[in-house]
């Protein structure tokens, strides 16, 4: 693992604005997103500067000498994660991302469109999956940092911060066309459910990443 000029730190404050750059150049399955997003801060007001806010405890970031270059971001428990973002986050969003008229909306890029879907009307992972793996992450790393073994890293500080936290399990979404995380989380030894796009990972056996 080549991390010697890398380090790994609880996320603070000031690095709120990197989670929004990250997001925006790996929303695309893993590449660039700047061209399907009028807003750059978009897709990181949905998928990333949540959890800075919210969970900074549970919240990571790879460093390097021009500066941070991924992360991994948690929430314990899911419903109340959920819960939490329609009550102090959704609302002020709903504002600044208003429901369009169709025909506007549909000039838009797709990953937009779904973007701001997602603002008005949020999806909620499904009750059954959240009693078992009550947890979920998400993890993003700029192509300098990839290949270095950052990404079982920051896995492995988060599980652990879960564990600590007295976690059962941990999920996470990947969509189907992002054949490099695929590929890692299988790595790892997370378990993805035949019938959704889905990872887990059963926290409550030894620590560590595989099963």
């Amino acid at each position: 693992m080549d991390t010697a000029s890398v380090r790994i730190r609880g996320y603070q404050p000031g690095d709120l604005a990197d989670l929004y750059r990250i997001c925006l150049l790996t929303a695309d399955s893993g590449r660039d997103a700047t061209a399907l997003y009028t807003d750059p801060r978009l897709p990181g007001e949905i998928y990333a500067a949540p959890y800075g806010v919210f969970e900074p405890g549970l919240a990571f970031v790879a460093e390097d000498d021009e500066g941070v270059g991924g992360y991994v971001l948690g929430a314990l428990d899911t419903a109340a994660f959920e819960e939490r973002l329609e009550r102090d986050w959704w609302p002020r969003l709903r504002e600044r991302y208003p429901e369009l008229p169709l025909g506007q909306a549909a000039a838009l890029p797709q990953p937009e469109q779904l973007a701001r879907r997602d603002i008005h009307q949020p999806w909620l992972a499904d009750r059954e999956l959240v009693r078992r793996y009550p947890s979920h992450l998400h993890i993003d790393l700029l192509p300098r940092l990839q290949g270095r073994g950052l990404g079982r890293a920051l896995m492995d500080t988060l599980l652990a911060a879960l564990r600590a936290r007295g976690s059962r399990g941990v999920h996470l979404f990947v969509s189907p066309d992002n054949h490099r995380a695929i590929a890692f989380y299988r790595h790892l030894g997370l378990t993805k459910l035949p019938e959704a796009n889905v990872f887990t990972l059963d926290l409550t056996g030894p620590a560590g990443t595989s099963r």
